[in-house]
């Protein structure tokens, strides 16, 4: 995928990111951190309460922050991902397996878990 010529403006062109994802249908990086980070936080909220990884999510570290600007947490990210992905109510579809992503893509993990690979 180079340079296309651009019969308008007469001229070549290199294609934009945008272009390029439209052109491959593939998720950009950013969504593919994005579900993969709820799809880890939905997995340890559906876990029991004694398990390391939930008690650690859940913990609350008594520390003071550094002076400055705050740095995102990863809680921090995962809220606003949900908010983005799932609107309002994204919490309570956490504990809903069967739902599909609102989006309409396919887990990048489905093709896997169905045994075929491309």
């Amino acid at each position: 995928m180079g340079p296309v010529y651009d019969n308008e403006k007469e001229n070549w062109r290199i294609l934009t990111n945008k272009e390029i994802y439209a052109m491959v249908k593939k998720p950009t990086i950013t969504e593919t951190k994005r579900l993969h980070r709820l799809r880890w936080f939905g997995h340890v909220q559906r876990m029991e309460e004694n398990r390391i990884s939930k008690r650690v999510l859940c913990m609350n570290l008594e520390t003071t922050r550094p002076r400055g600007r705050p740095r995102n947490r990863w809680q921090d990210e995962v809220r606003d991902d949900g908010s983005i992905v799932g609107g309002e109510e994204w919490q309570e579809k956490v504990y809903d397996r069967e739902e599909a992503p609102e989006n309409g893509k396919e887990s990048p993990h489905s093709a896997h878990d169905n045994g075929m690979n491309e």
